[in-house]
This record gives structure tokens, sequence and C-alpha cells, in this order.
């Protein structure tokens, strides 16, 4: 089992940054994939970018460019650097790892962009 717990939500004002954290309870090495999606009102859940074990990334096209996934093996959490960050960034953010064939969630952290 995979537990993840999230942080670094909040409201920010449109152009500024955030930076998301997801730790997880095991060697962020061993699990195959661990990414980012978000979900916003009346909206089907996205993915937002993602880090494979061996490095590899992938980003949605809509935050490719002002978004970084990385990864901090020592503290086994993974980041998500939002930048230049607009109205419609506005969800909750879910971390999510591939186990074992088996998909975990964190509980999700507000992001709110707005003046």
């Amino acid at each position: 089992q995979v537990q993840l717990v999230e942080s670094g939500g909040g409201l920010v004002q449109p152009g500024g940054s955030l930076r998301l954290s997801c730790a997880a309870s095991r060697s962020i090495f061993s699990i195959n994939v661990m990414g980012w999606y978000r979900q916003a009102p009346g909206k089907q859940r996205e993915l937002v970018a993602r880090v494979l074990s061996g490095g590899t990334t992938n980003y949605a096209d809509s935050v490719r460019g002002r978004f970084t996934i990385s990864r901090d093996s020592a503290k086994n959490t993974v980041y998500l650097q939002m930048n230049r960050l607009k109205p419609e960034d506005t969800a909750v953010y879910y971390c999510q790892a591939t186990f074992v064939g088996v998909n975990y969630w964190g509980q999700g952290t507000q992001v709110t962009v707005s003046s």
C-alpha cells in the first residue's frame, strides 16, 4: 500500500506561483508512476503531470511550460511547481501513485487563482 499526503494549496493571484508537495509512505523509486491530477467544479478529473520511475515526465498541454513536476528521493516526496497561474487552474489537486498495478490517491488540496 501507499499513503499520500498533499500540502501546499491555497489562494494566489493570477500570474503567481505555488508549490504542491506529495509525501509518500514508501520509496518513490518503488512506485511505477507518481502524478498530479486536478478536478474543477463540474468537470472531470484530468491529468496535470506525472513522472515515471525512470524519470520520464509528461504534462498536459494546458500546463506545459508553466508547471514542473520533480521528486526528492530522500524525502519520498513529489512536487508540482506551478508558475504563471491562471484562473482556469483553479481546482482541487490530487496526488496519485501507481504501485503494483493499484492506483492510490491523496486527499486533495484546493488551489484557487483569483484576484
